[in-house]
């Protein structure tokens, strides 16, 4: 089968800034920056972002334009002299599976919520209301699971038309309806009457929450939202450098990625902080944040339902773009492995998906009272790639990277610095072989007793 590949610069740029871009920006990161020092927390995320963010996508997608291949072969293709890095590429095919088997799911309620939006369904609900919705959803396994299927056959239908008439297509039009209506939602929020108390707590660095909040636990906090958000470890970011030009270096472009990324969590941010400190509501309210909390808000104001419909149109648009990313990593790594169709390979992973995504769906109701470790079914997964297989993975990058046994730094740094615009620092040398492992290792060890 022939390789495909990006129409253009921005075309690969907006896909992989969709795939990071997801939920994570959306509730994640208000509402942990709410719960941890507010601009401290904003300061220590954008530093991490740098020190960590820029290494690591950087080096997967330096792989996979290598390679050529997905995260499914593209390590033995670098070195097949060497099979003991092969370990690193199947927890990566399995993982893309876990990571829908519950994603798929809580889009499936972000949908419904957004067109319960759109058609008034949940205009003036309070709070109390608004939980009893949600909760109803939820209690439906026939109306949940529908939706899920729906998500995961919209997701396929769009890799099944291919990279550019599929996949980067889909990203440019959904990236640029989220940032229009991002800016927009940013702007209305910032003339609410409570806007400058809210951007004050938002951008205004005040250590003391630091020591409040917990210096630990804020570090913490900080190093998981940064390293989940620029998707690194799953595998995506080798597919889309599979897919790249040479005539670019990796590092201006997988900078412009990640600058994205924290534009759409700082803009979530501006819309979230002024609104919610103008009717006196806790941004720190955690998952309930999206589906309770900002619906809750959009009833107070003015023409609350035009401006919940366009929110929750940012959040479906923010969720599709990674499924689709996630979807089209599953779809890749198939063709590596079988030499099959595109065809082919969407046709026969649409099933799987299906039945995989079930557990998750009858563990909100007909399951709810099975516990793996403690956890529900959706946590238990949450938990297994979030926790393990995300930041094993980036690990098994980072080391394939900057050991003799794997590629090297020689030949990484080589790639990496392949045609026009900025270099990787070869200084990182010492940073990136010897301190960004432990970090990783850290993270992942701490993760483990969350």
């Amino acid at each position: 089968m022939k390789n495909e590949h990006f129409s253009s610069q921005l075309g690969f740029i907006l896909t992989a800034a969709g795939c990071a871009i997801g939920l994570g920006n959306i509730y994640r990161f208000p509402y942990i920056c709410g719960k941890y020092g507010g601009a401290v927390f904003v300061l220590i995320y954008a530093v991490l972002l740098l020190l960590l963010g820029i290494p690591l996508v950087v080096m997967e997608l330096s792989v996979g334009r290598n390679s050529r291949h997905s995260a499914a072969r593209a390590l033995q293709v670098i070195r097949p002299d060497k099979p003991i890095w092969r370990i690193v590429q199947l927890p990566q095919y399995i993982g893309n599976y876990i990571f829908q088997m519950f994603y798929t799911v809580i889009s499936a309620q972000m949908l419904y919520f957004a067109a319960s939006s759109v058609v008034g369904t949940i205009n003036g609900l309070n709070a109390g209301e608004l939980q009893a919705v949600s909760d109803r959803l939820n209690a439906n396994p026939i109306l949940l699971g529908g939706l899920t299927i729906f998500i995961i056959l919209c997701g396929f239908g769009v890799c099944l038309c291919g990279l550019q008439n599929g996949v980067e297509k889909a990203s440019k039009v959904m990236l640029s309806v989220l940032f229009i209506l991002l800016i927009a939602l940013a702007i209305y929020s910032l003339t609410l009457p409570g806007a400058l108390e809210g951007l004050r707590f938002y951008l205004t660095p005040d250590w003391g929450n630091l020591k409040s909040a917990g210096g630990y636990e804020v570090l913490s906090a900080a190093f998981g939202q940064t390293f989940f958000s620029v998707g690194a470890g799953t595998g995506s970011l080798c597919v889309f450098g599979k897919y790249m030009s040479s005539d670019m270096r990796v590092t201006g472009q997988a900078i412009k990625v990640i600058l994205l990324d924290l534009f759409v969590a700082i803009a979530v941010g501006l819309i979230v902080f002024p609104a919610c400190f103008t009717y006196g509501i806790s941004p720190d309210n955690g998952p309930n944040l999206l589906l309770i909390t900002m619906p809750a808000v959009f009833n107070q104001v003015p023409a609350g339902q035009i401006i919940g419909s366009a929110f929750f149109i940012v959040v479906m648009m923010a969720a599709f773009s990674t499924i689709t990313g996630a979807f089209e990593n599953i779809v890749a790594c198939t063709i590596d492995l079988t030499n099959w169709s595109r065809k082919k390979a969407v046709l026969v992973n649409v099933l799987p998906m299906i039945f995989l995504s079930l557990p998750s769906v009858l563990g909100m109701n007909i399951w709810s009272g099975i516990q793996i470790l403690g956890r529900s079914i959706m946590d238990a997964e949450d938990f297994l790639v979030s926790n393990n297989l995300l930041p094993l993975g980036a690990l098994g990058y980072l080391l394939f990277c900057t050991r003799r046994s794997g590629w090297g730094w020689g030949q990484f740094i080589e790639e990496a610095n392949t045609g026009r615009g900025m270099k990787f620092p070869s200084w990182l040398r010492f940073y990136c072989t010897y301190i960004l492992p432990f970090l990783l290792i850290a993270f992942w060890l701490t993760g483990l007793v969350a």
